[in-house]
């Protein structure tokens, strides 16, 4: 799987590079060495395990996808290209590869009892570069207003809200409506940006997705609050 994902993403550089300036592959490389800083600097919460192993290398793998997702918007926005509607297939399926891969690295990294804080996170951080490039390119087709954006930086607001008040940043139980509302959101951007999908079709399912997180976040703090206040 990580072979193919890695075959989709070089097809679809290789399909960009067509009238690219430089701006894409700066941003996409940016995007790439901020995970990196982020795998050097955190891996030592990976102990006790000694290998990086198979798990972080599929989320490594969906950095990269991300990154080529960015590096798309920052050509879209900095550079020559227009639009990216001529790659949304393209993107669609490098997104929908990723999406899968999403569901596959912990459940290995159990399986192999490599899980780990740092894989934890390091998942988390790729989901949340994931989710808002993929509300950054849903909202470059026109298709949808600057609200899809939303659900793209809601866990980035909820990271300063902790930063002002350090309530919210207390640890979290594991939950698994945590995970399920990332896929689902993650598939419901990825649908909106497919051209087949009606725009109608692509905004009840953006609301939709944006009124599941809303919901999720909202309880982290609620539960966060009445922890505090036991």
């Amino acid at each position: 799987m990580t072979v193919a994902v890695g075959l989709l993403l070089a097809s679809v550089l290789m399909r960009s590079l067509a009238a690219m300036t430089w701006w894409g592959p700066v941003v996409a490389f940016c995007c790439y060495g901020l995970v990196a800083t982020f795998v050097v600097l955190d891996l030592g919460r990976h102990a006790p395990h000694q290998r990086f192993g198979v798990a972080n290398c599929v989320t490594l793998t969906r950095a990269a996808v991300t990154a080529l997702l960015w590096g798309v918007i920052g050509e879209t926005v900095l550079g020559s290209r227009a639009s990216a509607a001529e790659l949304e297939w393209l993107l669609v399926m490098a997104a929908a590869a990723a999406l899968l891969l999403d569901g596959i690295d912990g459940w290995i990294a159990r399986r192999s009892g490599m899980a780990s804080d740092f894989g934890a996170d390091f998942d988390l951080e790729v989901d949340s570069l994931f989710a808002l490039a993929l509300a950054l390119l849903v909202y470059g087709t026109g298709r949808i207003g600057v609200w899809v954006l939303t659900g793209g930086l809601m866990r980035y607001v909820f990271v300063f809200a902790g930063w002002l008040w350090p309530i919210l940043a207390a640890p979290l139980l594991p939950r698994r409506r945590r995970k399920i509302i990332c896929v689902i959101q993650g598939g419901v951007l990825i649908a909106s940006l497919a051209p087949v999908v009606p725009g109608e079709v692509a905004r009840c399912l953006c609301l939709a997705g944006l009124a599941l997180l809303a919901y999720s976040f909202t309880a982290d703090v609620v539960w966060l609050t009445k922890v505090k206040h036991a």
